[in-house]
Order: structure tokens, then sequence, then C-alpha cells
């Protein structure tokens, strides 16, 4: 399944770059997220999400398949493993920044595969959660990169 989101932060590329490469800190803006290691390549944690009346715990790992700072291009996959047999889950996030006025316009496309009782809920289900979860990571980036202004 293909999710497209754009969405635009009050702040330069160099700083909204910067602060989407840096695993830990942005991985921790994912609602339900907790990075348990990371560094410049790779990431480890889990998920907690909720799909309908299911919550499901992903526990996995992630890596920079492309990583182009000039372009301000990134390509990350993510695969995790359900707990309670409730399935696997894997993305391949491919992410652009552009200037977009005095902030930054985040161009994200994800191709996720779901496994086990997740996947009987289908794409109408997936958009909302999708579209929801966004919404909290855009305004915790936001206070992060308002953080940094100071």
């Amino acid at each position: 399944m293909e999710l497209e989101h754009s969405f635009t932060v009050p702040a330069p590329p160099e700083r909204t770059w910067a602060l989407m490469t840096d695993l830990q800190t942005v991985g921790g803006c994912f609602p339900g997220a907790t990075v348990t290691e990371a560094d410049e390549e790779t990431f480890a944690g889990n998920v907690k999400v909720k799909l309908g009346p299911i919550a499901v715990t992903y526990q996995g790992t992630g890596r920079f398949l492309e990583r182009d700072d000039e372009a301000r291009r990134a390509v990350v996959e993510g695969t995790g493993k359900g707990m309670r047999g409730l399935g696997n889950a894997s993305a391949t996030v491919t992410m652009q920044l552009a200037p977009d006025g005095g902030g930054t316009r985040v161009d994200v496309g994800t191709e996720l595969h779901i496994t086990g009782k997740p996947a009987q809920f289908g794409r109408g289900v997936m958009q909302s959660v999708s579209d929801k979860l966004l919404g909290q990571f855009v305004a915790c980036v936001e206070s992060k990169l308002g953080d940094d202004a100071g």
C-alpha cells in the first residue's frame, strides 16, 4: 500500500534536514514510538499503533537505504515484528525536502506492507490512521525546530 503526505514547517531546509536525519530525535517524534538505539545510519526500537479495535506493538529496526545531504533526499527502510504474533510490518519511506517561502516543504512517500490480523483493515483505515499520526508527528517536529530557534 502506498501512502503520500506533504507538510510544511516554519524552519529553513538546513535545520529541518538536520532534524529529519537525526534518527534518535525524529524517531521519538513518531506517535507511540520508542527508539532504543540509533546511530548515523540505523535505529532500533518499537512502536505501538492502534488500528480500529486492535493495538499492535511492533519491535524492529531501520536504516538509511539512501541519503543525499545536498539534494535533501533520503530513503529509509524499517521492518518490525508484531508482538503476540499479530503479524509483521515493513515500510520504505522516501523523504524530499524543498525550500518553501521562509520554511521547508517535506514530501513523504511510504510503501507499507502489513501482514497478520492488522492487514484486514483496508486502505481507508490505514490512510486515516496515518493522517492522524502524521499530524502528531508534524507537531512534534515543529516543536523540536522551535526549541532549536532559541
